[in-house]
């Protein structure tokens, strides 16, 4: 199945594709590859969330607000694209976690986007490279900003 099949069997919605914060571009085309700023976890109503995990925020409300990052993310390449199926596959994924300094399960926090991108190109193209890691705070307090480098059809 393609990826908006996949999304539409999920029964999933896209928050609204965020504008950005700064002087940057949310997403550039360069040749087949897609380059995805930062985001953040934008709810349906534009609101974030909000926390530093491993104080306000469990390790499985911080997947949620991965996911919720992903979510994000895949509004923004609607946006960009038109669909999802213009995706052939996830490169790479920079996962940022607002946590704690003791806080050390910051690549299970972002399997929540990653699980998503899974679901939706499935286990070969859905699976890129990662990094997770740890930060002391993020802009606005969200609890996690991921970047992403996908690879288009062409």
């Amino acid at each position: 199945m393609s990826a908006e099949k996949n999304f539409t069997a999920l029964g999933l919605e896209l928050p609204p594709a965020p504008t950005p914060m700064g002087v940057y571009k949310p997403c550039l085309i360069d040749g087949k590859y897609l380059y995805v700023s930062g985001h953040g976890p934008l709810q349906k109503d534009r609101t974030l969330i909000i926390g530093r995990v491993g104080a306000d925020l469990d390790i499985e409300a911080g997947k949620l607000a991965a996911r919720q990052t992903g979510l994000t993310i895949l509004a923004t390449i609607k946006a960009q694209l038109g669909s999802l199926d213009k995706v052939k596959r996830v490169i790479k994924l920079l996962g940022m976690v607002n946590a704690t300094p003791d806080y050390e399960k910051h690549p299970v926090v972002i399997n929540g986007c990653s699980e998503l991108f899974v679901t939706l190109w499935g286990e070969d193209n859905g699976k890129g490279v990662r990094s997770a890691v740890g930060m002391g705070s993020l802009p606005g307090n969200v609890a996690v900003e991921i970047e992403a480098i996908f690879e288009l059809h062409y």
